[in-house]
């Protein structure tokens, strides 16, 4: 009796590994757990071969991702200053507070581009004046840009 089997999982296996990963598991979790749901197959090499294929593609793919998210930075970074108008009180302090979605609708405005609300980085603006938001727009790609709270 083999002391560890060889597999493929085909889906993601919480504490095992993620889809595509070739893992060694003891044979009785392969027979009784893995198999019969499918989770997994028998590593051989056209399943090796296969699961190579898919791994490069998906490297292209995140390849193409960073190049736009890369062409993203430069666009936002050619805009200077975004302007954010809001309702503004005694001592330049402002009703409300700018979100990251006004900030992603002034970047729509300013470049035509469309970015995630959720990767936008702000500091507590509770006043007029000019502040600076991060823009995570891929994994290890991220813009800089100046924001300026002007009174509407």
């Amino acid at each position: 009796m083999p002391k560890r089997v060889q597999l493929v999982l085909n889906q993601d296996v919480y504490k095992l590994g993620r889809s595509g990963d070739l893992v060694d598991v003891a044979p009785g979790y392969a027979r009784n757990y893995l198999l019969p749901k499918k989770l997994a197959t028998h590593a051989t090499a056209g399943i090796l071969k296969q699961v190579e294929r898919r791994r490069e593609l998906e490297r292209q793919r995140q390849l193409e991702l960073q190049q736009q998210a890369q062409e993203q930075k430069a666009a936002l970074e050619k805009v200077e200053t975004l302007t954010i108008a809001k309702q503004a009180g005694e001592a330049d302090a402002i009703f409300g507070t700018v979100t990251a979605q006004d900030v992603a609708d002034a970047i729509q405005q300013a470049t035509g581009l469309e970015v995630d609300r959720r990767g936008i980085t702000i500091p507590d603006i509770g006043k007029l004046g000019t502040y600076t938001a991060e823009i995570k727009l891929f994994s290890d790609v991220t813009a800089k840009v100046n924001i300026q709270v002007v009174p509407s």
